[in-house]
């Protein structure tokens, strides 16, 4: 029995190892013009990426049935009341194709206090080359992606403040930044 999967069980294995290595590969993608997006929060507030040209944003992309995106909200909470009141935005888009329908329920649970936009169509995951869920943009104030996460981050860590807070303080929001990485992994 074990010879008659053999091969097959090969076979499998070596396309999941494949599409990992695809997955990384596409991963880590930056330094392009963050792709422009109007989408609604969940009262109906329409917001516009281009609108916080000049600011630092940090743009988590997520879906409510992703365990590990729900994993990581408490501590993009944690960073965004850290940070709140200077030239930072958080805006985390909800990928769940029935909209605010299960994304309401889940922001109230779970406490959270930035913008969640909503995307039931799939917009921003397009336009930013998305292979999975989550993912995590940071944009500069001039508007360009300089960091690409790909998976749970715990961003509540000493290290992940300390590269938000350089990246407010310098006058491009990139340069010093990017000499030290919020992450380790991704």
């Amino acid at each position: 029995m074990i010879k008659r999967w053999g091969a097959p069980l090969s076979i499998l294995v070596a396309g999941l190892a494949a599409a990992a290595y695809v997955q990384v590969g596409q991963g880590k993608r930056s330094g392009f013009p963050a792709p422009d997006f109007t989408l609604p929060d969940l009262s109906g507030r329409v917001y516009r990426l281009s609108d916080f040209r000049g600011k630092v944003v940090f743009l988590n992309v997520w879906a409510t049935w992703c365990p590990p995106c729900r994993m990581e909200m408490p501590s993009m909470e944690t960073l965004y009341r850290r940070l709140k009141g200077r030239d930072f935005v958080m805006l985390a888009v909800s990928q769940d194709e029935d909209g605010s329908a299960s994304v309401q329920p889940y922001v109230e649970q779970a406490g959270l206090t930035f913008p969640v936009l909503v995307d039931p169509k799939g917009v921003v995951s397009r336009q930013f080359g998305v292979t999975g869920y989550p993912e995590t943009f940071v944009i500069d104030r001039q508007g360009r992606v300089i960091e690409h996460t790909i998976g749970p981050e715990n961003w509540e860590t000493e290290q992940s403040y300390r590269y938000f807070v350089r990246l407010l303080q310098s006058d491009a929001g990139a340069s010093q930044a990017r000499a030290d990485q919020p992450t380790t992994g991704g």
